[in-house]
């Protein structure tokens, strides 16, 4: 079984799913890059290296082209340019769709008749064709819903980065931010200063963790166009000296600070489709609260178990939250427990190949597929965009509505 993944550039979040997917097809696996890496990727620590089953669009175009056009499954995502995939779903060849939500910033763009016609040609067109979707996000199954997309051929999906198996009593007892009177609460907030991140937030957090009397330190690690603005605010707020913009990290020096931080703050708004950062973060045992319309939270966060997902926009939520965990070490160390457990055992690349393969085979037989436990590699709810469904779409039975 020859499987082809076509997206615009590989990144360190991609590869672990594609080397389980290289060692699920005894090496029938390959990923194409129709795209060079954005600059501002390679200043976040992104790798330029080439791995193994990577091949260049742009530099093997006919044999690309042949693959993508042969492969018995071809998975494609992460690229607007149809005209990749468009001769294999003419010849009516098993594809599979990879894609965050479409209307990232409302549902209501789905009135437009332009975006309509563009979505019908994409997507609409195949309903009943060769053609699924993995949903990347707890709210693409609605999104697609809405444009009658893949009835009944939705599925859970999601980023699966690299997972680290370490020593969780261990993990646990080096957490903390480190002073000359002991070890105090350590946030960290990660990503890129852009306006839909919300990193204001964990600026506007950290002032009111300080006047409230709390002893506590935030690492803000990223940058962006916002960084002066950003560093402006912390200084009017007057939390300098509880707050470190540390400046872009590699990956692997994010993962480090994190498993040392006791509470990862995710303040994104609808337009972070999935957000792996938070796959990241539990893996490294940290507490996340997280905005509920991250497209990561329905799906990884059980709200109050192994993790806090709070309402969009409510600040004070979020605020309540980070206090109850500054407040209490034995709550904060559970959900950091939980939140590992979670990665560990279920959204892990490995699992994630081993249930794709398995979905794929029942395509190609034609049996029944089914929905027996969570995870990715099963059909997708279609949750409305309401804080409840995103906090208790499990407690549904995972029916899907599409």
């Amino acid at each position: 079984m020859r499987v082809c993944f076509v997206s615009n550039y590989i990144n360190h979040h991609q590869i672990p799913f594609c080397q389980a997917m290289c060692r699920e097809t005894d090496g029938s696996f390959v990923f194409i890059q129709t795209e060079k890496v954005e600059e501002e990727r390679l200043k976040m620590g992104w790798q330029e290296e080439r791995p193994y089953f990577v091949k260049l669009f742009y530099e093997e175009e006919e044999e690309c082209k042949r693959l993508i056009l042969d492969s018995d499954i071809v998975i494609f995502g992460g690229s607007d340019d149809e005209s990749y995939i468009k001769p294999r779903l003419e010849k009516g060849g098993i594809t599979i769709r990879y894609s965050e939500r479409l209307y990232k910033t409302g549902q209501w763009k789905a009135v437009s008749p332009r975006g309509l016609i563009k979505k019908y040609k994409d997507h609409t067109k195949y309903r009943k064709a060769n053609v699924y979707l993995l949903c990347a996000g707890a709210y693409v199954a609605s999104d697609f819903s809405i444009v009658h997309a893949y009835p009944k051929k939705k599925f859970m999906w999601g980023y699966f980065p690299e997972i680290k198996f370490l020593d969780l009593d261990e993990l646990m007892k080096n957490k903390g931010y480190e002073t000359p009177n002991g070890k105090i609460p350590y946030l960290v907030w990660a990503g890129r200063f852009i306006d839909w991140k919300h990193t204001e937030l964990a600026i506007e957090c950290a002032k009111y963790l300080m006047d409230k009397g709390y002893d506590f330190h935030l690492d803000i690690i990223g940058g962006g166009e916002r960084d002066e603005e950003l560093k402006s605010l912390a200084h009017a707020l007057g939390v300098e000296g509880k707050v470190t913009f540390t400046g872009f990290k590699k990956p692997d020096e994010v993962r480090a600070v994190m498993e040392k931080a006791n509470i990862h703050l995710f303040t994104s708004d609808r337009q972070e489709g999935w957000g792996a950062v938070l796959n990241e973060s539990m893996n490294s045992g940290c507490a996340a609260v997280v905005d509920h319309m991250i497209g990561a939270a329905p799906y990884l966060i059980e709200d109050g178990k192994n993790g806090f997902i709070y309402k969009t926009g409510n600040k004070i939520q979020l605020f309540d939250y980070v206090e109850k965990l500054c407040l209490d070490h034995t709550l904060c160390d559970k959900l950091g427990r939980n939140a590992y457990d979670t990665v560990i055992k279920v959204w892990n690349p490995d699992n994630a190949a081993s249930k794709l393969v398995e979905l794929i085979k029942c395509i190609e037989s034609g049996k029944e597929i089914k929905i027996n436990e969570i995870g990715p590699g099963y059909k997708a709810p279609g949750i409305k965009e309401s804080f409840k469904s995103a906090r208790n779409w499990r407690s549904n039975g995972h029916r899907p509505t599409n």
